[in-house]
């Protein structure tokens, strides 16, 4: 039998904080959703003045990084490649700003952010998963 890293309530406490403070520092009123490795709600967050769609786009990008083990952007650059079969995978936020937690080479979430240009919510994303001193 196999042991597996799962985050815990401080880590989604400490991943919050660092990615709202990421957001407020650039004045970005955003959405940040925070799942387990199965794309479970653990916590999401809409910032004062996010738009209420990006709850669930928020939502959507980081259930398709912990699901595919890979940054959403990556399905983004796929189907602008030319892969537009992705458009039909089971996915729904195949927008870059789902970024995904690795601890001990394993897949233990993600963080999904909407709400500014996707560059700016995926460097949110990776600040609140910086807070945890992993990848």
């Amino acid at each position: 039998m196999k042991n597996k890293s799962m985050l815990e309530l401080a880590d989604v406490k400490a991943i919050a904080q660092a990615a709202e403070a990421e957001a407020l520092k650039n004045q970005w009123m955003v959405t940040i959703a925070i799942v387990d490795d199965g794309g479970h709600l653990l916590a999401l967050q809409r910032l004062d003045g996010a738009a209420p769609i990006s709850a669930q786009i928020a939502q959507a990008k980081a259930r398709t990084a912990a699901l595919g083990r890979r940054e959403s952007r990556s399905y983004e650059e796929m189907i602008n490649g030319g892969r537009v079969s992705f458009l039909s995978a089971p996915l729904e936020g195949m927008l870059e700003g789902g970024v995904p937690i690795f601890a001990g080479g394993q897949c233990v979430g993600a963080v999904g952010v909407s709400g500014v240009k996707s560059a700016e919510d995926a460097q949110i994303a990776r600040a609140g998963i910086a807070a945890l001193g992993q990848s």
